[in-house]
């Protein structure tokens, strides 16, 4: 027995659904919060007579999950319903009917009628619910963002498992980078004894008795073999599938190596007496090389961790910003009635109450009510912005004092919340990861490894000396062995961890492989004002006597009116008259005026400190020298704030957002090093280019959106420039995002952290320089390491091949293969250490 949700029509269990609403003593069943939201906010329209007849009367039809191939959009009239999708369709008017065991059904498409005829028990029969992602999700490659398509899988090219492309606003609980740390740490576990066992011997002499050696030889063999093929389980998967559309990458190298190494090595351990003598050493056993697959599956594992790790930080400035919208939206009907909705109940229309302290639900316009709104995750200011009917709210934002009453324009995807998201979700899949050099090379590298091993084999097969096919073999692993990418791997990882806490001990926190290849290629550095060349926060920067007050007493009484407002204005005069001790006052009568100001009475005198505006309704005249005064310090960047007192003005105070003391040193140093600065602020223009004037930044971009933002880092980047950003602000996450590098201020909003590649922890700008510098030396150390890996390769696979045994006799054997192979991992991680000691 089923029913069907009156909002969507989907069908329904009542014995399992936990969405249910009361109406007209009918209980109507609901197939989500977001459908039982929408009924309760409107039943009539809904649950009227006219529906009735598909909502909530118990129907003796099957229970059918919606089919995941189609997207269908919800239909509310009267009729029957399609045992394929689910959805409501009108027998008179759909012309797709199908006929089985004498009943006539009814379909939506051509596409569903086909699907049932081919199967009509699969749609008839009772199932289980699944849960599943929202139908139509868009999944992606990390590495490869070119590769889409819809619901999970597995990218094609390089075998990672694909991500949605936008992901919920609930918070990811990381149970995979948990799995992943597990078998990690499991791997390096089995993996220490494996190398100390075999290598034992040969760095430090250790010989024990011959039954220790049995025995620790098959400790050897077992641990192994959990760790090549437990461990590397998924790396043969996607070595293997890298074959298949011929896209050969890391993968298919590590799959080859390990596994040649591991399956010589378990042959020769457990059935020797297969060898001939040519096979033996000095001792008169058959070498084997678990050692060298283990520990490649433990390093490529280790890789892929902290891959992982990077991906899970990235993925939580998305996040971040979806957490920015309240969860509920607080919903007034017709008859003046509210009640708090869930926010996908919302619709383009809806008169929405936004009380003091509440976030903004959706983007929308004023109809009632005044307020001040914190706009700083657009704007990224701190002073609140006056709002009165007719003016626009974006979502996301917070009402500080008053009541607004706000209809709904923009709502979902539509709203400037969500378009924000949208681009940095964007700007992040278009900057892929620093690729392993490994996989550019791929493409060339396995075939041509491949094609030495069979060659060598051929070679020493035919016209070797004897045994041929012994020389055969031994020549084919070796090849095998000295060609795995052991130091390849660990040419970039290991310079990019030493120069990661490198950096930390200098206050820069790197946080993937990406920022630190690309920011010494930085030219220009577009910086946001507030917060990263400002501290942020206004600050009383002046006051201009105009009366015979002294300037302790005007201080004393803007201190009094203003305690108790909660206006960033405020807070700036009164800790100014706390750190300067003047005396504290009573007021009484205190007003807050909307947009003006603020008014009260102070030992019996009528106090008023507002704009000019205020000024004019409470009857005080400002004098053109006081009106002078006042533009004077507003093209400075201050805001001008009136104190009268008893109907004469007495005072100018201008509070403005400081420059850091070290800015114009910082930005001296970086014109220096030939990078072009570029300010972008939301702030007003006067504002901008006074800040600008005192740093000596001549390109200067006022009143941009977060959008604009984004848009301006883009056209740079599209003339040519190597664009950094510098921000601290949810509005500068775009831009962040969108840039080569994107450098954020440790002292900002989580949002703009999770968005950058870099934080500065101190939040000074001169780090930036430091950076560059650690970032020109670790790319020019991961070279170097290239080099080392590749040479080794270059020299030791003609060596195993067999080249100079025709002239000197000599041979490469595994075991000297398997040394090389180690000797080129030393060599990088020797020379990525050197980064300790690099002068920054």
């Amino acid at each position: 027995m089923s029913t069907r949700d009156p909002v969507c029509g989907m069908q329904v269990d009542p014995a399992t659904t936990k969405h249910r609403s009361e109406h007209g003593g009918e209980t109507f069943h609901f197939c989500g919060a977001g459908c039982k939201a929408k009924f309760d906010a409107a039943p009539d329209r809904y649950g009227t007579p006219a529906v009735s007849a598909c909502a909530a009367k118990v129907l003796p039809l099957p229970m059918v999950a919606p089919h995941r191939d189609h997207v269908h959009e919800h239909a509310h009239a009267a009729g029957a319903t399609d045992p394929v999708c689910g959805m409501q369709v009108d027998p008179a008017t759909t012309p797709h009917h199908a006929q089985h065991a004498g009943q006539t059904y009814h379909f939506c498409s051509a596409h569903c009628r086909e699907k049932f005829s081919a199967d009509p028990a699969a749609y008839l029969a009772p199932q289980a619910s699944v849960p599943a992602a929202p139908v139509g999700t868009i999944y992606t490659c990390p590495m490869h963002p070119e590769v889409q398509q819809v619901g999970p899988g597995l990218c094609p090219k390089c075998g990672m498992a694909l991500e949605p492309m936008l992901p919920s606003a609930d918070a990811d609980d990381g149970g995979e980078l948990r799995a992943m740390a597990w078998r990690l740490a499991t791997l390096v576990a089995l993996t220490v004894p494996v190398f100390v066992i075999a290598m034992g011997p040969h760095l430090f002499g250790w010989h024990g008795p011959a039954a220790w050696a049995g025995a620790a030889g098959w400790v050897e063999a077992l641990l192994a073999t959990v760790v090549v093929l437990w461990g590397g389980a998924p790396f043969f998967a996607r070595g293997w599938r890298s074959l298949r559309p011929w896209s050969p990458n890391m993968y298919t190298l590590i799959a080859l190596g390990t596994g040649v190494a591991w399956t010589y090595s378990a042959v020769a351990f457990l059935f020797p007496g297969v060898f001939p003598p040519g096979f033996r050493n000095a001792h008169g056993r058959v070498d084997v090389y678990f050692e060298s697959a283990a520990v490649i599956v433990t390093l490529v594992a280790l890789g892929d961790f902290l891959e992982l790790r990077a991906r899970r930080r990235t993925g939580a400035a998305l996040q971040a910003l979806l957490g920015l919208a309240p969860k509920t939206a607080r919903r007034m009907a017709a008859d003046g009635s509210e009640a708090d909705v869930a926010l996908d109940a919302v619709v383009v229309g809806d008169l929405l109450r936004v009380r003091p302290g509440e976030k903004v639900p959706v983007d929308g316009v004023v109809v009632a009510g005044e307020s001040h709104v914190d706009e700083a995750m657009l704007t990224g200011e701190p002073m609140p912005v006056t709002k009165q009917v007719g003016d626009k709210l974006a979502g996301g934002t917070v009402n500080r004092d008053g009541s607004l009453v706000m209809r709904a324009e923009k709502v979902g995807a539509a709203t400037l919340l969500a378009q924000i998201v949208g681009l940095v979700a964007q700007a992040q899949r278009s900057r892929a990861p620093l690729q392993r050099v490994a996989d550019r090379v791929a493409a060339w590298f396995v075939p041509a490894v491949v094609t030495v091993a069979v060659i060598a084999f051929a070679a020493w097969a035919l016209v070797g000396p004897a045994p041929q096919l012994a020389h055969a073999l031994i020549a084919a692993v070796s090849v095998l062995i000295i060609a795995c990418p052991c130091a390849l791997g660990l040419a970039t990882p290991i310079s990019i961890m030493v120069a990661s806490g490198r950096g930390a001990q200098h206050g820069v926190l790197f946080k993937d492989a990406g920022a630190i290849e690309a920011l010494r290629n930085i030219d220009t550095l577009v910086v946001d004002k507030t917060g990263t060349l400002t501290r942020g926060k206004p600050a009383l920067t002046e006051v201009v006597v105009t009366g015979t007050l002294a300037r302790a007493r005007v201080l004393a009484l803007a201190a009094a009116i203003e305690r108790p407002s909660e206006h960033p204005l405020a807070h700036a005069i009164v800790t100014a008259a706390t750190s300067e001790n003047v005396a504290t006052l009573p007021a009484s009568g205190f007003r807050a005026l909307t947009g003006r100001g603020v008014t009260a009475s102070v030992d019996g005198e009528a106090v008023a400190l507002g704009n000019a505006k205020l000024m004019g309704e409470q009857g005080v005249a400002v004098t053109p020298t006081a009106a002078a005064q006042a533009e004077r310090l507003r093209t400075q960047g201050a805001t001008v704030m009136h104190l009268a007192v008893a109907g004469q003005l007495v005072a100018l105070l201008a509070v403005a957002d400081q420059v850091k003391s070290e800015a114009a040193q910082t930005v001296a140093a970086l014109k220096r090093a030939g990078i072009h600065l570029v300010m972008l602020t939301g702030d007003n223009a006067t504002t901008a280019h006074a800040v600008a004037a005192q740093l000596g930044i001549d390109d200067v971009r006022a009143e941009v959106s977060p959008t604009d933002k984004a848009a301006v880092v883009q056209a740079l980047k599209a003339q040519g420039a190597h664009v950094a950003m510098a921000g601290d602000g949810i509005n500068d996450a775009p831009a962040l995002a969108a840039a080569e590098v994107g450098i954020a201020m440790g002292n900002g909003s989580d949002v703009a952290m999770e968005s950058a590649q870099v934080t500065l922890v101190k939040g000074d700008l001169g780090a930036i320089l430091r950076a560059r510098k650690l970032s020109q030396a670790t790319v020019g150390n991961i070279h170097q390491n290239l080099f080392f890996a590749f040479i080794y390769n270059g020299i030791g696979v003609p060596l195993a091949a067999g080249v100079l045994y025709p002239a000197f006799g000599i041979v490469l054997s595994p075991m000297i293969a398997a040394l090389a192979m180690s000797l080129s991992s030393v060599s990088v991680v020797s020379n990525a250490l050197r980064l300790r000691k690099v002068p920054l």
